[in-house]
């Protein structure tokens, strides 16, 4: 599916509400702007429609809906961001105002972080090799550091050039050769970025050919954000949804837990199981997600690389689901506990486990709880077995 088609799809899923938001836009120049000859001639429909789209969806709020549940006000909004289709949900007396100071939060953090965005901080510092970086920015450099160190390297944010050779970044996508993997594996070592703390503000350096991609921080560290906007607006509940990150803030208005349900990766219509939760992010990283067929082969592959190979990660998991009351840490270990399969992320959580938990879905469908989840979980296609500490 070409880059059209999938925004296209993500909109619609939101019931077109970000479309009726962009309904009053037009693709014509505006008074003032010049056009140039000939171009829109040698462009096709779907070419120019797609441009257009993708200027609407870049850094989109919709309109706040205000209704009433239980007695309380109830606000919601939808937001493209991230290049996410994002949700907010929020409970209280000051609802309106939250969701939609969230949202242009979620914005402001998008314009921060995005390797797409040409000033961002690390737009900057991935072109100049070296830049100075935002409070936000070094608290999940810290986070990322952290979680690259108990992990051995499973989480690696200088991953980007690999993620731009294979496409990731553009949607081009393509099998590199060897020679080239082995090239550009050569860039990807996270030890060779320096965080200067001395200066204000801190700056980071990074190795010579290298990038780096928050990726796997950011989302988690925008939803726990938004419970945080939540929280000081006095809400007393609310449904942060951005993409395949789930961020529950309090329970819901009845005061029975969010009821979330976690995707089959053998089944895109279709769920694994039902998780039980309050004040908790769920956060899923899996290889249905954003993957390409190559065309020659048949074979399937996704966006989780491997630091250690360059290759997408074969460890014969599906995908990987992190429950904490830290969403920032959810991601990141979502995202490294897919590469280091079942076998390593149980190590992990055993050391580190104190402050998450973990729902593994291997190739065979076979679902792996840890024990802190035994009694919030539901399923009724699926084998579960429990993961205990020892």
């Amino acid at each position: 599916m070409n880059w059209f088609g999938r925004k296209k799809t993500m909109v619609l899923t939101l019931g077109l509400i970000l479309g009726l938001v962009l309904a009053g836009c037009s693709t014509a120049p505006s008074s003032g702007e010049e056009s140039v000859p000939g171009e829109a001639q040698e462009k096709t429909q779907e070419e120019t429609q797609e441009e257009a789209l993708k200027d609407m969806l870049d850094d989109v709020i919709g309109e706040v809906t205000v209704t009433e549940e239980g007695g309380i006000p109830c606000a919601s909004v939808d937001v493209y961001a991230m290049t996410t289709a994002m949700q907010l949900k929020g409970y209280g007396e000051r609802a309106k105002e939250a969701v939609q100071a969230a949202a242009e939060e979620i914005l402001r953090l998008d314009r921060l972080l995005s390797v797409g965005k040409a000033e961002s901080e690390i737009a900057v510092i991935n072109r100049d090799g070296r830049g100075p970086v935002s409070a936000d920015t070094l608290e999940m450099l810290r986070e990322a550091v952290r979680v690259h160190e108990r992990s051995g390297g499973a989480l690696d944010i200088s991953i980007y050039p690999m993620m731009d050779l294979w496409g990731f970044t553009s949607e081009n996508y393509r099998v590199p050769s060897e020679e080239e993997i082995r090239e550009t594996l050569a860039l990807v070592d996270q030890t060779r970025l320096v965080i200067d703390e001395s200066t204000d503000p801190a700056t980071v350096t990074l190795g010579e050919g290298q990038g780096i991609d928050l990726g796997a921080v950011a989302k988690g560290f925008t939803s726990a954000r938004v419970a945080q906007i939540f929280k000081d607006y006095g809400l007393t509940s609310g449904l942060i949804y951005l993409g395949g990150n789930v961020q529950c803030y309090g329970s819901k208005v009845s005061g029975a837990d969010w009821r979330i349900g976690i995707q089959d990766p053998g089944n895109a219509a279709g769920i694994a199981g039902i998780l039980e939760v309050s004040n908790m992010a769920v956060i899923t990283s899996g290889a249905y997600e954003r993957c390409f067929t190559d065309q020659e082969t048949g074979k399937t592959y996704h966006h989780i690389l491997d630091p250690s190979t360059g290759y997408p990660a074969e460890t014969g998991l599906s995908s990987v689901t992190i429950v904490s009351s830290d969403g920032m840490l959810a991601d990141t270990l979502s995202t490294a506990c897919f590469v280091l399969g079942l076998d390593g992320s149980t190590d992990y959580w055993r050391e580190y486990g104190d402050d998450f938990e973990m729902i593994l879905l291997d190739e065979d469908g076979t679902i792996y709880l840890t024990e802190g989840l035994e009694k919030k979980f539901t399923t009724q296609d699926h084998k579960v077995k429990i993961l205990y500490r020892k």
